[in-house]
């Protein structure tokens, strides 16, 4: 399930790489709701995280594509608990702030049909 939210960029976390190769950079975008503005966690990961590092920066307005993803995890205890993960595989700037141009991606790397998996 794909879905869209725009917003402006709160806080970038560090990048984080792992023993197994994996890689992820979590971030915050605050919704553009005057009323009721949240603050929403991403994570985006892999071969997107250097774009987006060297593309984007607090205060930015963007779009941020994203898949909803959800795990279960068994406690020792045998316990089910379940984790919900919004995993962003493109962030550009808002249509509303500025001219659609990839951010995310750097545009050597755009194919017409690049696919999110």
């Amino acid at each position: 399930m794909s879905n869209q939210l725009t917003g402006t960029i709160k806080l970038i976390g560090e990048k984080q790489t792992f023993d197994s190769g994996f890689q992820k950079v979590d971030f915050v975008v605050t919704t553009d709701d005057e009323k009721y503005p949240q603050d929403i966690k991403f994570e985006i990961s892999q071969d997107k995280v250097d774009g987006f590092l060297k593309y984007n920066k607090v205060g930015s307005v963007v779009d941020v594509d994203y898949n909803l993803r959800g795990r279960e995890w068994i406690s020792p205890n045998g316990e089910a608990k379940y984790f919900n993960t919004l995993s962003a595989w493109k962030v550009f700037k808002s249509q509303a702030s500025a001219p659609a141009t990839d951010v995310g991606v750097p545009p050597a790397e755009l194919a017409p049909d690049d696919l999110p998996f």
